[in-house]
Order: structure tokens, then sequence, then C-alpha cells
């Protein structure tokens, strides 16, 4: 079963149990998915599904930082519910150490050696570390280890 036909399910799961919290934002998921079907005439992979689930998470993000600036708690409290709920729908995240890990070997096969070559480590990094770590902590980490 694909990542879209769980989240449906899960939708008709939430319904069952009268989960309106998870109802509605998975409803959101489903319909973001729907959109980008319908206007680029595609069929969503899992990986398709996984950058959009991960768009989604960092809107979140952005959504609660400003909520918390603003003092709007219930705002804020909602945001982060959507945000653990949509986490649970991505590959698992790399710990601090894995991340350098798999980094230092993106470093070394392209044989970056200073600053410069950020552009060319962040682009590999980006592809081969989707979903698994943040495009924040990625470039923060490729930072630290060419400084």
């Amino acid at each position: 079963m694909n990542l879209k036909d769980t989240i449906k399910n899960d939708i008709k799961e939430a319904m069952k149990a009268k989960d309106t919290v998870k109802r509605d934002a998975l409803r959101l998921l489903a319909s973001a998915f729907k959109q980008i079907e319908v206007d680029q005439r595609i069929e969503l992979s899992d990986e398709d599904c996984v950058k959009i689930i991960t768009k989604q998470v960092k809107q979140r993000n952005d959504s609660m930082t400003q909520y918390k600036d603003a003092g709007r708690d219930d705002l804020y409290d909602k945001e982060k519910a959507e945000l653990d709920l949509f986490a649970t729908y991505l590959p698992a995240q790399l710990s601090e150490d894995e991340l350098k890990d798999a980094l230092t070997a993106i470093i070394t096969k392209l044989g970056a050696t200073s600053m410069k070559d950020m552009g060319k480590v962040m682009g590999m990094a980006s592809k081969e570390l989707q979903g698994k770590a943040d495009g924040k902590r990625i470039n923060e980490c490729v930072k630290t280890l060419l400084n």
C-alpha cells in the first residue's frame, strides 16, 4: 500500500473514531495531493507524497514561529498538532551523528575542500537526504564540516 492510500485509510479511521483534528489535518494533505495530481496530470509516487508532506511540515514550522511571536497559543497548538501528525508519515529523521557521517561521505566523494564547494555538496546532499533531514539542518552541518 502506498503512502497516499495509507493517508486515505487513516482519514476513514479518524472519521470512525470521530477524531476531527486528525481527520481535518489529513484531509489537508489529501487535498494537496489531489491538487498536484490535477494540475500536473500525474499520479503521485511515494517520493512525491513525501515532498508534499515535507513542504507542509515546513509551512507548519514557519506558522508556529509566527503564532508564538504573536502570542497566539491556540493557533500554535493547532499547528503543532498537525506538524506532529504529518511527521509520522515522513521517513525517520537522521540523528546529528548520522547526518554528519552522511555529509562527510558526500564531501569526500565530491572532493570538496572549502566553502566554495558548498553548492555542489548541498545539491547532492539535498537529493540523497531528501525527507531524512531538513534542508536547514543539512546547510548548518555542511558549513561546520567545510570550515
